[in-house]
Order: C-alpha cells, then structure tokens, then sequence
C-alpha cells in the first residue's frame, strides 16, 4: 500500500488519500491524471488493467485501488 500512496503523491500531492473517497467522482483527478495513475499502477504492480476494471468505484479511494489491485493479482495468478 505504501508504494501505492507514493505514486498518489507523485500525481497529486495536495491530497489526503488516507480519507479521500471522491478521487474521480469529485473531479480531484481529470482524465490525464487518471491516465498517469493507470500506466504506473502497470508499471509499478506488473499488472494489466483491463476493461472490466475501469470503474469509477475502483478508482475513487486509495482503499478501492489497492483492493482492486490485489484483485487483479489473484486472478493473473491463476
């Protein structure tokens, strides 16, 4: 998780990503930023992120991109 909230800052480092909950449904991220932030995610977690997690809700909190990340992980494991 601490790698995460480091590419978070990296990004936007006004943020409390420890209580918000609104990352893309409150605007604090516009398209480009969110496009960073799925290309490091990749990079940084060697994981693909398809179509089927391109939600708002998995990108709204830190809490729902690290569970969503570790989702991903389980299911390339197999």
């Amino acid at each position: 998780m601490d790698e995460l909230l480091d590419i978070l800052n990296e990004i936007n480092p006004d943020v409390d990503y420890e209580t918000e909950d609104n990352l893309i449904d409150g605007k604090v991220y516009d398209s480009f930023s969110i496009i960073t932030l799925i290309g490091e995610l990749c990079d940084r977690f060697d994981i693909e992120i398809g179509p089927k997690w391109m939600r708002n809700e998995n990108f709204n909190s830190a809490e729902a991109m690290w569970n969503m990340i570790q989702a991903i992980r389980e299911e390339e494991s197999v």
